[in-house]
């Protein structure tokens, strides 16, 4: 059993994929066996969640068992997380928080597999947000694209805008938005598609999925940004992209981070 209280308006699967990713991995098979409660009672069915109700999640050993990621790292300061495709980074926040005190630094979207890091105590959460702050951050990662890159190695300039409204963003060669660089190299050329090492120099949101459409190469799988005719003839959900590596240039509390780079165990 675990329980969960709400704190402000959100659909009960939004909430689901926040709080917990065993519960969001089955969620229709919980509302089929009537194993999840809202304030008490049964539901069958998707609905409406508000501020001070509470979720009770009922779930088998096996079902439970699922996390959803793995710590790949952990000491006093701070936890490495390697999160699988479709769990929310929020769900991740969510389990370590129950394990003692843990800050959010940064996420992943949905449905890119990788790492993740968060801090144990204030003093590692301002170190390491002042480090994703100043760019003293390597994040790369492994991305399957649709065609055959023009080059073998490329840094590539261009500007996005966000759609707040439409949950997208738009990459544009104009100066229009924020400047993002992205990085790219081929690491292997398979039938139609191409498998690059993206090294980024910006980190906003989307911004290796968006950038990649805009150069006519979209992430395969990818059904925000990507070639929708090409997912369904693959059967492909979510996109293959995995954030692979990641190296924090640590100062003060976190400076023996430096001496580590961080390796996710999920490949393409």
């Amino acid at each position: 059993m675990k329980k969960y209280l709400v704190n402000g308006e959100i659909p009960l699967k939004n909430f689901t994929d926040n709080v917990s990713a065993p519960a969001s991995f089955c969620f229709r098979t919980l509302l089929k066996d009537r194993s999840i409660r809202v304030n008490g009672v049964r539901v069958v069915e998707n609905m409406m969640l508000r501020a001070g109700d509470e979720v009770v999640y009922y779930l088998s050993p096996r079902q439970a068992c699922k996390t959803g990621f793995e710590i790949c790292f952990e000491d006093d300061h701070v936890v490495v997380a390697d999160k699988e495709s479709g769990v929310n980074s929020e769900a991740v926040f969510s389990a370590l928080s129950e394990r003692g005190e843990t800050y959010f630094i940064h996420r992943l979207d949905r449905n890119t597999a990788g790492l993740l890091i968060f801090a144990k105590t204030q003093e590692a959460e301002n170190e390491l947000l002042n480090a994703f702050r100043e760019r003293r951050t390597q994040k790369i990662y492994l991305a399957r694209v649709l065609g055959k890159m023009p080059k073998r190695h490329s840094v590539e300039e261009a500007y996005l805008q966000k759609d707040e409204k439409n949950a997208i963003v738009r990459v544009s060669g104009q100066p229009v938005g924020e400047k993002i660089i992205t990085e790219y190299e081929v690491l292997a050329e398979e039938g139609e598609t191409s498998l690059l090492q993206i090294t980024l120099h910006t980190g906003k949101t989307h911004q290796i999925r968006a950038h990649l459409a805009y150069l006519s190469h979209p992430v395969a799988g990818d059904t925000k940004y990507g070639d929708n005719a090409y997912n369904r003839a693959h059967n492909l959900t979510r996109q293959r992209l995995i954030a692979k590596s990641l190296h924090i240039e640590g100062r003060g509390v976190l400076a023996y981070l430096s001496l580590h780079t961080f390796q996710s165990k999920f490949n393409l």
